[in-house]
């Protein structure tokens, strides 16, 4: 062979070689990244996109009219008053509230299998699992909260060492600044390296979950009284049917003050309001690196919160409020501007998440993928919906009616959600109805049988309804900070 064709041969097998990694680059790179965004106790309602005049959330209103909004997202419930400690494991096992109960721990994780995948994997925010169980989960880290409640002024942080374990805590700052600046650093560093590795990032945020502190600039964002009640406020509960002084029932007093829960509103959105200027700096990083189009990016919150409804405060019901959370995707292979009523599940989004990265389809998980229902191939992906707060509450509903049972008390509430969505109207006593609530007493035993729930449908021995609120009273806890001090409660001892 003369040096001449030598060369061409060279040049050929460069050329091909070239190609080869391009091509290879370009079916790495194809692989749509996954941005996990999730709040904290933020009820449905509280988005600008769902109708909510009051509250500003241009991010995520935004986010919404380039992707999907499911407008019937839930959390499953909880098996005590931390429920977003069941929430999480739900989600990042894709398991029902039956077979993962609130632990981690010897899991397999929906950030396992994108780590399986090639993908590079990261945590930041808080993790109300086990510290094991992050680590198991996650390739990189940084200011991660391992707890459930935390002064949003003084969170403790944590990073990976040389050993990828999660090291001693510090503090750096303001819970949603320094989660965000986590996800931040991670996305301009993964650009930086120039890798071909396409990633998940998982981002929990601790807001909007009280305490009611706002960042300084963002307190009085909404003035006091600027806010009108809830629909559906009340002074107390009009009975009682599990522990109402659970932790999230202590800020504030009974009667609830309608001038108080308007405080609590202002406070509650405008902790919404900075977490969605924040979630706008992330998504301004991801176009700064050319990464925003190639991106799914999720975002939904662990569960709602009463915040005046029904006289409650916190999670702890079966309400609409407390259970219904906002669910938004956009990315590659979703449609933009659009609102699906389907009825779906936190932990659906394992799946989901799987099918649309094209990832195997996991099968140690009870969700359901929304990808049929994305694309258009589907209206649902089920046709009622279950839901369970410790062994006291048990609801399911369908597209029109929601029947909640409480066993402790053999009691029954039957609303008609197409007609009262605030749930005001109980027709569980009225006979024109009689026949529906029978129809979903079967189906709610039914969902209890198939999910495994063991709860007794009547208890043994049968608890009053009634109480007397003037025997409730309460103490902050040890994570409220001045400004909740001074402002719900008053001169009373830390």
């Amino acid at each position: 062979m003369n040096s001449k064709t030598t060369v061409f041969c060279l040049g050929i097998a460069l050329l091909s070689l070239i190609s080869t990694q391009e091509n290879l680059a370009q079916t790495s790179q194809s692989k749509p990244n996954v941005l996990f965004l999730f709040a904290d106790d933020q009820r449905a309602d509280a988005l600008g996109v769902s109708g909510n005049p009051y509250i500003q959330t241009p991010n995520l209103d935004q986010l919404a009219s380039e992707g999907s909004r499911f407008a019937n997202a839930y959390v499953m419930g909880g098996n005590h008053g931390a429920v977003c400690a069941a929430s999480r494991a739900m989600l990042l096992s894709g398991k029902s509230l039956f077979h993962v109960y609130d632990k981690l721990q010897g899991e397999r994780t929906m950030p396992m299998d994108f780590a399986q995948a090639g993908y590079s994997t990261f945590g930041t925010g808080k993790w109300h699992n086990e510290k094991t169980a992050f680590e198991a989960s996650f390739q990189q880290a940084k200011n991660v909260y391992l707890g459930g409640m935390a002064d949003h002024y003084s969170v403790a942080l944590r990073d990976y060492d040389e050993n990828g374990k999660l090291g001693e805590p510090t503090h750096k700052g303001y819970s949603t600044e320094v989660f965000a600046q986590g996800a931040i650093d991670f996305i301009n560093s993964h650009a930086k390296a120039g890798s071909d590795k396409p990633f998940f990032a998982y981002v929990a945020f601790t807001a909007p979950h009280d305490p009611y502190s706002p960042e300084a600039g963002y307190i009085s964002h909404y003035p006091d009284g600027s806010l009108p009640l809830p629909g559906n406020y009340k002074p107390y509960h009009p009975f009682e049917f599990d522990n109402l002084m659970v932790r999230d029932e202590l800020l504030t007093d009974w009667p609830r003050k309608p001038e108080v829960i308007q405080m609590i509103l202002s406070d509650y959105y405008a902790l919404v309001t900075h977490l969605d200027s924040q979630i706008g700096k992330i998504i301004q990083a991801l176009k700064d690196n050319n990464l925003y189009e190639n991106t799914i990016i999720v975002y939904a919150a662990d569960n709602g919160l009463a915040a005046g409804s029904h006289g409650l405060l916190g999670k702890q019901s079966l309400y609409e409020h407390s259970t219904n959370v906002p669910m938004i995707i956009k990315g590659p292979g979703v449609p933009k501007n659009e609102t699906f009523d389907a009825m779906v599940y936190l932990y659906d989004l394992y799946p989901t998440l799987s099918e649309l990265a094209g990832l195997p389809k996991p099968n140690q998980v009870d969700g359901k993928s929304l990808a049929p229902i994305l694309k258009g191939k589907e209206k649902e992906v089920r046709n009622s919906l279950f839901t369970a707060y410790r062994y006291t509450v048990r609801a399911v509903r369908t597209a029109e009616w929601k029947l909640i049972r409480y066993p402790e008390r053999d009691y029954f509430q039957l609303f008609n959600l197409k007609n009262d969505p605030l749930e005001l109207n109980n027709l569980a006593e009225n006979k024109e109805y009689s026949g529906t609530k029978e129809e979903l007493i079967t189906l709610l035993k039914d969902w209890q049988k198939n999910a495994d729930d063991t709860a007794a449908f009547t208890t043994k021995v049968i608890k009053p309804l009634e109480y007397d609120p003037a025997t409730l009273s309460r103490q902050p806890d040890r994570w409220q900070p001045d400004y909740t001090l001074n402002r719900y409660f008053g001169n009373m001892e830390k």
